[in-house]
């Protein structure tokens, strides 16, 4: 890209993602229950990023309301995020196809085809997460129009694999369809590196928590800007018995009382005093409500502060605005520091090394 400017080689690099999500910047924000409402969504749309509703466990009801809410704040195109396995999916698909919405991802498992069928033949675009290769290719047959791969180091649930990882075994291997990388991005420069690598844009979540437009509770977005990378940590299992499904989260009361709960449960299971089915119920609930505690409530000590490694990087309550702003200028930066690279070898004349 010799003779282009730092920002035109920046949109070239994920044109594709912007052509297909409408938008200004390839950055998808992440879908968080309970942050990625009306308000962080359209401000994240209007900031020139591509906003993703947070379903979680809507009705149906309540999930209509929510679109027409973040419609009523932004004419910038936004999607929806669905779980899969919620129990009213074929009624969340048919709200979304009322409202128009151009986009769904659908996380949590792997769709069913005629999940992706209605959701198409309702004119809606589908994305979906592709923890593996082999995953990817049968998404791509099923007709997904967009991927997204999401390394382990992304808050919430998460998959096994890092994101530098999984961007080596997809990227080069899926071209038919955009696709997007998550986990552990919070900076420009590491954007570049995945558009470099083929992705067509990212998705990021943590970031946009502290946005002075998110409504997680004070307390919440405190803990984040005095979090580093190391207090996010995944869940722990300790018996293979009773799985527990990773979650990345800040380490507080509630995850060490997690760990003493799991430990207290396995004992009475081993002790004949529950049956597997009734310890594995007891371990499951333990977090219920939690992370409604922690956004909305702020109780950060007994709820759950899902976040990614990247909320070491969070340092500040921005706008969300600036943030994108400076996700951008730091990409611009890092093209412009490249591109002097090279103009100083070529006029230092550095002979090739020999084969």
């Amino acid at each position: 890209m010799a003779g282009i400017s730092p920002k035109k080689q920046l949109n070239r690099l994920w044109r594709r993602g912007r052509k297909f999500l409408g938008c200004k910047h390839a950055i998808l924000g992440g879908a968080m229950s309970w942050v990625s409402e009306r308000n962080l969504v359209a401000a994240i749309s209007e900031g020139g990023g591509f906003g993703v509703l947070a379903c979680g466990s809507m009705t149906p009801d309540m999930l209509s309301a929510e679109i027409a809410g973040t419609a009523a704040l932004t004419r910038k195109p936004f999607g929806v995020n669905l779980i899969s396995m919620h129990p009213a999916l074929e009624s969340l698909i048919e709200v979304c196809i009322e409202h128009k919405v151009g986009h769904v991802v659908l996380a949590g498992a792997i769709p069913s085809s005629a999940a992706v069928k209605k959701l198409k033949d309702g004119g809606v675009l589908v994305v979906s997460f592709a923890p593996a290769l082999a995953i990817a290719k049968k998404l791509v047959r099923m007709g997904a129009d967009a991927l997204i791969i999401e390394g382990s180091e992304a808050g919430g649930h998460i998959g096994p694999v890092a994101t530098s990882v999984l961007a080596q075994e997809i990227l080069p291997h899926i071209r038919e369809v955009p696709v997007f990388v998550a986990g552990g991005i919070g900076r420009g420069e590491a954007i570049v590196s995945c558009l470099d690598a083929g992705a067509a844009g990212v998705q990021i979540g943590t970031r946009f928590v502290c946005a002075t437009e998110s409504i997680a509770h004070t307390n919440f977005k405190r803990s984040f800007i005095r979090a580093t990378a190391r207090d996010a940590v995944a869940s722990v299992q300790l018996d293979p018995k009773f799985p527990v499904t990773p979650v990345r989260a800040l380490i507080n009361e509630g995850t060490k009382r997690f760990q003493e709960t799991q430990r207290r449960v396995i004992d009475r299971f081993y002790a004949g005093e529950l049956t597997q089915k009734e310890a594995q119920l007891e371990i499951e609930h333990y977090w219920a409500g939690a992370l409604r505690r922690a956004v909305i409530d702020g109780d950060v000590e007994n709820g759950s502060l899902m976040a990614g490694q990247s909320v070491g990087l969070v340092t500040c309550e921005q706008p969300t605005a600036e943030i994108l702003a400076e996700l951008v200028t730091q990409a611009v930066t890092a093209l412009e520091q490249r591109a002097r690279l090279w103009r100083r070898e070529d006029a230092e004349a550095v002979p090739e090394v020999a084969e």
